[in-house]
């Protein structure tokens, strides 16, 4: 059934779509999000000052932020509707994954819309209730993997059913986790999941510093985008040995999308930010990433590139747990990138050093398809 509405929605393809080169449409995508962050972006910027929707600044944390105070948030409204249009003129619409990474795009987007909104409502950094927050979440990433697994069941090929499924380790590429064998997907829509929120929070938690989270974003997505495009032809597939997933070329345009957009947020967001993108963008962005990886099955080589996100994500968790267990702190001050500016480094150091790390790590990631078989 979910198959079937995909398929009749898609029928109806814009002009652009039938270009039959992916990788031009893959390039054309970018420039599309690219031109409409770069032409609106000053426009949504001077609304949303007119409205008055100035980012709350938390009192415990860097005292250098609290000047930032006012600043224009809730920016990520832009990012995502340039890679929403983007996607809908060059995707073609028949591909129940860029209909997926689309509804994840909107409810991740809408739950932190939301959070924003309260913080602005209230003056408050605090926002959504959490247990109201990750309800939604958890609503959005089960979908996810409950749309994923019944894809794969649909697939005539019980071999590409059962890849679609199990977790590909990078490096020995001959041993996969075989989540295919746990009935009725449990065991894979579970590790969805955990991958797809782990994502989403883990960008949130970075997006602090001006510029800091959108730009490994980028880097990020353009890295899935390559993976997508390889597992997406069965050529590729074949001679770099991953999962062959019949529906992933099309992921290219919505990571093209997102490269295109993330670029255009950048020009404002760079120091010092004319507009934040606030949890509207972050949450849905990192769940976006953690759905390709997941379509992908390269989720373990999304947590090599996206390691700066991971590593903000165990500092949180480090701090708290230490906190609760010990009343020490492993940091000064968390997530990290605070804890760097607490020991004196200024914030433009933290977030080019940041970036640094990201476009390594994203090497490093991509490096894991190189791998040959044992």
């Amino acid at each position: 059934m979910l198959v079937w509405l995909f398929g009749w929605l898609g029928q109806y393809y814009t002009p652009f779509s039938a270009v039959s080169s992916l990788t031009l449409r893959a390039l054309l995508a970018v420039v599309t999000a690219l031109v409409f962050s770069m032409m609106f972006g000053g426009r949504v910027i001077r609304h949303l000052r007119s409205l008055k929707y100035g980012q709350a600044i938390r009192n415990d944390g860097p005292q250098s932020h609290l000047a930032k105070t006012g600043t224009p948030t809730m920016g990520g409204v832009l990012i995502l509707s340039a890679i929403g249009i983007s996607t809908l003129l060059w995707a073609r619409l028949n591909n129940p994954y860029v209909w997926i990474l689309l509804v994840v795009m909107v409810i991740f987007g809408a739950v932190g819309w939301a959070d924003d909104w309260l913080k602005i409502k209230y003056k408050d950094p605090k926002g959504l209730i959490a247990r109201k927050k990750y309800f939604w979440l958890s609503m959005g990433a089960l979908f996810v993997g409950v749309s994923l697994y019944y894809i794969a069941t649909l697939q005539p090929d019980i071999n590409t059913t059962r890849e679609m499924q199990d977790l590909l380790l990078p490096v020995f590429k001959d041993w996969m986790i075989p989540f295919s064998a746990v009935p009725f997907g449990i065991g894979f829509i579970i590790f969805t999941y955990f991958v797809i929120n782990g994502a989403s929070n883990a960008v949130n938690l970075t997006d602090g510093l001006d510029g800091l989270a959108i730009l490994p974003v980028v880097l990020v997505a353009a890295g899935l985008g390559a993976m997508a495009y390889v597992s997406g032809d069965v050529r590729f597939a074949d001679y770099l040995h991953v999962p062959y997933i019949p529906y992933n070329s099309e992921v290219i345009i919505v990571c093209g999308s997102m490269v295109g957009a993330g670029l255009g947020f950048l020009w404002f967001n760079a120091h010092p930010a004319q507009v934040f993108m606030g949890d509207v963008g972050a949450l849905a962005l990192g769940a976006m990433l953690g759905t390709i990886a997941v379509m992908s099955r390269q989720e373990i080589a999304f947590a090599i590139m996206g390691g700066l996100f991971v590593a903000e994500a165990l500092s949180v968790m480090l701090q708290v747990g230490s906190y609760k267990l010990r009343k020490k702190r492993v940091f000064r001050m968390a997530p990290l990138h605070h804890h760097f500016e607490e020991i004196g480094w200024k914030e433009t150091q933290v977030v080019a050093r940041f970036w640094i790390i990201a476009i390594i790590l994203v090497i490093l990631g991509l490096m894991t398809l190189n791998c040959v078989r044992l």
